[in-house]
């Protein structure tokens, strides 16, 4: 079992930053990738940003230049650091973790507004 917690939400303007942080516990040396998903109100979750264990990355395209995620495998961190904020980022995002039997883990949720 995997255990996730998020934390850095918040409220920001339009063109601001915000950093999120999702801290793994637990079985946290089977954990294969780490990613972002967000999720609005009616809506689908949807991938934001995937780290692998070997460090690749991979974006939603309308994040592209925008977001970086990164990880901290000795911390059993990952973080995602946001910049130029659009009103249409504002969303719940989820960490989420895949372990190596290709189990799914969540975190809480962590509210992040944009205002424009």
């Amino acid at each position: 079992q995997v255990q996730l917690v998020e934390s850095g939400g918040g409220l920001v303007q339009a063109g601001g930053s915000l950093s999120l942080s999702c801290a793994a516990s637990g079985s946290s040396f089977s954990i294969k990738s780490m990613a972002w998903y967000r999720q609005g109100p009616g809506k689908r979750r949807d991938l934001v940003a995937v780290i692998g264990d070997g460090g690749i990355t991979n974006y939603k395209d309308s994040v592209k230049g925008r977001f970086t995620i990164s990880r901290d495998n000795a911390k059993n961190m990952v973080y995602l650091q946001m910049n130029n904020l659009k009103p249409e980022d504002t969303n719940v995002y989820y960490c989420n973790a895949v372990d190596q039997q290709w189990l799914n883990y969540w975190g809480q949720g962590i509210q992040v507004t944009v205002s424009s």
